[in-house]
């Protein structure tokens, strides 16, 4: 894993803090959902300025003693997927990092039998 940010808590129970990256180096704020309509909705809106760029869930890891972490999905219009990073505050909870981790490749043979079927579809073979 791959350590692209720090951050610090807010007084209102969120986190601000920069990420950098080769291509990012940008501030944001992780501000409380104070509009939680589901259990799947956000507990966190992701904030540059007043922008709204990403969202985060809270989780927990899946280890013999599980640590709390916040699940973050970033967008831009730029990119072409959302980038999936996650926050872990450290144990006094006075600062946290953000970290990503490259996603593993798809295996070539996979990926050759997924373009196959593809091109087989687009010729009419089912």
């Amino acid at each position: 894993m791959m350590v692209i940010g720090t951050f610090r808590p807010t007084n209102q129970g969120g986190w601000e803090g920069s990420i950098e990256t080769l291509s990012i180096d940008r501030k944001v704020r992780l501000v409380p959902n104070d509009n939680r309509r589901s259990d799947r909705a956000p507990h966190f809106i992701v904030l540059r300025g007043w922008s709204r760029v990403g969202e985060a869930w809270r989780a927990r890891t899946r280890e013999e003693a599980p640590r709390e972490f916040l699940r973050v999905e970033l967008d831009d219009p730029a990119w072409p997927a959302p980038l999936k990073v996650a926050l872990f505050p450290d144990a006094d909870g006075a600062k946290a990092e953000m970290v990503w981790r490259r996603p593993p490749r798809e295996p070539r043979s996979s990926k050759l039998q997924t373009e196959t079927a593809a091109i087989g579809a687009e010729d009419g073979e089912a």
